[in-house]
């Protein structure tokens, strides 16, 4: 599989506060390379979250995400939430530019070349993973500069 060229994109939800009177919550961060378009009539999207995962987690309580479309100049982006066994990720958020989402509260990154809104549709177990589908709510197109950042046999690339 390492082999098949695929997009990269960074999958971001908000994680509610545990106790009503408690801090703001967190918000948390995955870069994944398992994303695809499902259908355009609906709109939805599937992304694959290893199971067991703070993504896979936090999707199976909370039900809005968001997704940015990774630019080539978006490569520390990937790399800083690629990084697995993270305790928090409040603090690589820190110098990233972002606006909250309107609909999902998620965190959408500041020159993606696009970002969808997303709200669970359906998980689906699949081996060590599970495929979670999303009916995009809201799209923007934050930037139309730069290519894609890719990922092919292991490392990140960009169209040549």
């Amino acid at each position: 599989m390492s082999r098949l060229a695929a997009g990269v994109v960074l999958v971001t939800a908000h994680e509610p506060a545990l106790a009503p009177d408690g801090p703001s919550g967190e918000d948390v961060g995955m870069t994944a390379t398992a994303f695809m378009s499902v259908s355009l009539d609906p709109p939805l999207v599937l992304v694959s979250l290893r199971e067991g995962s703070r993504m896979d987690d936090l999707l199976a309580e909370q039900p809005l995400w968001a997704v940015s479309m990774l630019s080539e100049s978006q490569r520390h982006i990937a790399g800083r939430f690629a990084m697995k066994g993270r305790i928090s990720d409040r603090l690589l958020f820190e110098d990233i530019p972002y606006v909250r989402g309107e609909t999902s509260g998620a965190l959408l990154v500041g020159g993606a070349l696009a970002a969808l809104e997303c709200r669970t549709d359906q998980r689906v177990p699949a081996g060590d993973h599970t495929l979670v589908i999303g009916r995009v709510l809201a799209a923007r197109l934050p930037s139309a500069d730069g290519g894609p950042l890719l990922y092919f046999r292991g490392r990140y690339r960009h169209l040549g």
